[in-house]
């Protein structure tokens, strides 16, 4: 199958095709003229790409399951892992979602006299505070003696 095919097919774009490629995703048979060709387990292979990608893999974390031959080689400890990992976003966002319902219809004079919304806003803050100091490569507060890695 030439790389146009396979982009129709697969519904992504050459360029797409050719990035995976480059980085070791996928492997072409070598051209056929002017164009790259595909094997028709290429097309496979993109839809593990694609569940990884939406499942919030990284493109490193997916080709680490692909065997040279570009077949699955799953690793069930990182899949478990990251099926935590959306557990845990899962819940923040539903207590967020309670928390803003809460806000909307709040009989309070004022949200900042509403103690379930402080509560949202401090938990908000702690959150943003943490996501900051994850992201500079130091431990959360309260989980310990903050330090460089």
């Amino acid at each position: 199958m030439d790389i146009s095919e396979v982009a129709r097919r697969a519904g992504v774009p050459a360029s797409t095709l050719r990035y995976y490629e480059q980085r070791g995703l996928i492997a072409s048979l070598g051209p056929q003229g002017a164009r790259r060709r595909f094997a028709d387990s290429v097309l496979d292979q993109l839809a593990l790409i694609a569940l990884g990608q939406a499942a919030g893999l990284s493109l490193d974390e997916v080709r680490s399951m692909l065997s040279p031959q570009g077949a699955p080689n799953i690793d069930r400890q990182l899949l478990a892992a990251k099926a935590d990992e959306i557990d845990a976003t899962v819940r923040q966002l539903r207590a967020m979602s309670r928390g803003l319902r809460h806000a909307a219809a709040c009989r309070a004079p004022s949200h900042a006299q509403c103690p379930t919304f402080r509560k949202l806003l401090k938990a908000a803050a702690s959150g943003a505070l943490d996501r900051q100091r994850r992201d500079r490569g130091l431990r959360p507060a309260g989980k310990g003696v903050a330090s460089a890695p």
